[in-house]
């Protein structure tokens, strides 16, 4: 008896591992994504969450809130919040403060060139009120 001792893959085995890697890839890469988009939505909401604790603060000390993003923390209604780049740490979205000595809307902007773009805005209000795309968050 003769037996032929096979060495290696056949091509039949190597398609049909690209096609399990293929499949597992297709199912994973968007997955993935999402996730991405969600940990940076939820970092951008923990620093409106911490702007807003920084706003209440000036409000205790000055008996009104701040107007300005960009000025640094004196911790006084006429300094401001110390962001000095207008953005999230990650850079994905752009941070706008609406602000009377009495109200405030802190608002997270997507920046239309990082992933984040089709993701829609997230504020959040001297009143509490958290919104993500209009819904609460």
């Amino acid at each position: 008896m003769n037996f032929r001792v096979s060495k290696g893959f056949s091509l039949i085995e190597l398609l049909v591992v690209i096609a399990i890697v293929g499949i597992l890839a297709a199912v994973a890469i968007p997955s993935y994504n999402q996730h991405i988009m969600r940990s940076a939505r939820v970092a951008a909401q923990t620093e409106l969450v911490n702007l807003a604790s920084m706003q209440e603060k000036i409000f205790l000390n000055a008996n009104a809130y701040t107007t300005s993003l960009t000025t640094a923390y004196d911790g006084t209604s006429s300094g401001g919040l110390g962001i000095t780049s207008g953005q999230t740490r990650d850079g994905k979205y752009n941070l706008t403060l609406n602000a009377t000595s009495q109200t405030y809307t802190l608002t997270a902007m997507p920046v239309s060139t990082k992933s984040q773009a089709a993701d829609g805005n997230i504020s959040i209000s001297e009143n509490g009120q958290r919104l993500w795309n209009g819904a609460a968050w």
